[in-house]
């Protein structure tokens, strides 16, 4: 007797065992899936825009608003000037039939110091800054979610 009864409290611990390790398993998941979603492109989209434009010295300081997490390892901001199409400040350029171009990536947001090939020092004849949303692989995600503002009142 004393043996089925052990028997059957020993399967019904095993039950409750892999319950609840499924369920420590379920939460497992979904923490990891966090920082995924976290990043991830709203239903509409990622997008960025310009909302203002400082000088620091000779360079300028942009100001930015994002519907999502700015991450240089998952979807980031490439920032270039008007000389260069959206299609061209991505790493797929080539596979977009156009040349590609010179931008910085970042996801320094809200603010960004111009430098590198976006310094004003290297905008020859441009006046016009843009911004576009790029992926973990430098790919631009959307060549029409491309905003621009002309900056040349403060570059003067």
């Amino acid at each position: 007797m004393w043996t089925r009864l052990s028997a059957i409290a020993f399967s019904l611990l095993m039950v409750g065992a892999a319950c609840s390790s499924d369920a420590a398993t379920d939460e497992a998941s979904s923490d990891t899936a966090a920082p995924a979603e976290q990043n991830a492109c709203p239903a509409a989209g990622c997008v960025v825009t310009i909302t203002e434009v400082a000088t620091s010295g000779s360079e300028l300081v942009v100001t930015m608003d994002a519907n999502f997490n700015p991450d240089i390892s998952k979807n980031h901001i490439h920032i270039y000037w008007d000389n260069f199409e959206p299609e061209q400040v991505s790493n797929d350029a080539a596979d977009r039939g156009v040349e590609q171009g010179e931008w910085v990536p970042t996801d320094a947001a809200p603010q960004f110091t111009t430098e590198g090939v976006v310094s004003t020092s290297v905008a020859g004849e441009s006046t016009t800054l843009c911004v576009t949303v790029g992926d973990r692989d430098h790919n631009v995600i959307d060549a029409d979610a491309e905003y621009c503002m002309d900056v040349a009142d403060v570059m003067s």
